[in-house]
């Protein structure tokens, strides 16, 4: 199992696994996984790393929208976000591309969740691996985590 799926049986909480076939050609996997699931791009949620300030951070929005990066920073404290290039993301996170969870992480960076989540019973996010979603209660991520659920996307 991966790192995500680990981390999620040890923290003791409630969650689902839902597998789907991905394609490696694919451009948007978050979109992939909710098409595929069946399920409104509202609640599947896509894991982003950007840079705040030379900090790394994780921002989580719904696949559908847009990271806003001022409101990143915003809510990191600092001044100005810049994505991470592919190479970086995966070199922090020890996932590839498509398959970045925000739970277990090679190296852990604040976690920034996109207030929207909080109108959810459960959100959808990267198992660790493409084609393998993690559903879980945003509450329960944001106590893994010790994330922050702020505005995020546009």
């Amino acid at each position: 199992m991966t790192p995500a799926v680990r981390l999620a049986e040890r923290a003791g909480v409630v969650f689902h696994l839902h597998s789907y076939e991905s394609d490696p050609q694919v451009e948007h996997y978050g979109l992939e996984a909710a098409q595929a699931l069946r399920l409104s791009p509202e609640r599947v949620f896509k894991t982003l790393l950007a840079v705040v300030d030379e900090r790394p951070q994780v921002a989580m929005v719904p696949v559908h929208l847009k990271l806003d990066l001022k409101a990143l920073a915003r809510a990191a404290g600092g001044k100005k976000a810049v994505m991470t290039d592919a190479a970086l993301a995966q070199r922090l996170t020890g996932y590839v591309l498509g398959g970045i969870s925000p739970l277990g992480q090679k190296k852990r960076s604040p976690l920034w969740l996109d207030e929207r989540a909080g109108d959810l019973e459960t959100l959808y996010m990267s198992g660790g691996r493409r084609g393998l979603e993690i559903e879980m209660a945003p509450a329960d991520l944001l106590a893994i985590t010790g994330g922050k659920l702020v505005p995020l996307a546009r």
